[in-house]
């Protein structure tokens, strides 16, 4: 199988990658950072096509997918993984900066992926399309304000797929983890390590193999059967109680 893979510098996408390189599987690794898509190469020199991309531009992804090698051109998988969060502030305190960056990060990459990549799978009525949203894109929480909110579009998107796409084979599932211990708190807090590693104290989160096992079987279930949804979380997380202001 041939996948394409946004983000696969680090944690899910990285873990993915490798997970499906070791069993003998075609990847395009894509990603920001060259330096870790060389080391992904050098580790596995064979099946592997590399990609500096940023997938908020829309002509760099074009670019990417119109010029793949031959023997890369047929992608069966699409995993849109890359994301991020930026900040915990409140809403009226947040950066408009952050939040345009987690747009055309979490929305628009997905879109431009797919865009370019879905034709390919209809006209050979064959693929499978996953989508890497959140439990935020369901369960709000204070400073989630727009993240979940790009969770959220990451979620009815992969539904709203599957409409269309209602008489093809193709696939379309949406994977929505809770917490889980990858590089994701220390982008969120801007390099502050020991903010990042506070969120995963003395509990035992996700790790990104879990994430990566999940996708694995996903995509492994017989032809006639699509996942819908999943949602996953460590057994140390659950949900809140409402909240409520109270006056004295």
């Amino acid at each position: 199988m041939i996948f394409f893979i946004s983000g696969a510098t680090s944690g899910f996408g990285l873990a993915m990658a490798t997970r499906f390189l070791n069993n003998g599987n075609y990847v395009i690794a894509t990603g920001r950072r060259i330096e870790r898509l060389d080391e992904l190469k050098f580790k596995f020199p064979k099946n592997i096509h590399t990609i500096k991309l940023d997938i908020r531009n829309r002509e760099e992804v074009k670019s990417a997918i119109v010029n793949l090698p031959e023997e890369f051109k047929k992608i069966d998988v699409l995993i849109n993984n890359a994301g991020m969060a930026l900040g915990i502030d409140a809403a009226q305190k947040a950066s408009l900066d952050d939040w345009e960056v987690m747009v055309d990060t979490n929305i628009n990459g997905i879109l431009n992926c797919t865009h370019y990549i879905l034709p390919t799978m209809v006209e050979r009525n064959n693929g499978h399309i996953v989508n890497l949203g959140s439990v935020a894109g369901e369960f709000p929480y204070p400073g989630g304000n727009v993240y979940g909110a790009t969770k959220a579009f990451a979620h009815q998107f992969t539904l709203n797929l599957k409409a269309d796409l209602l008489g093809t084979s193709i696939r379309v599932t949406s994977i929505e983890p809770g917490m889980c211990h990858t590089e994701f708190s220390e982008v969120r807090f801007r390099g502050d390590k020991e903010k990042a590693d506070a969120v995963y104290s003395g509990m035992q989160a996700l790790t990104a193999d879990d994430i990566a096992e999940t996708i694995d079987w996903v995509i492994s279930r017989p032809s006639h059967v699509n996942i819908n949804v999943i949602s996953l979380m460590p057994t140390q997380q659950a949900f809140g109680a409402f909240a409520t202001s109270r006056k004295n």
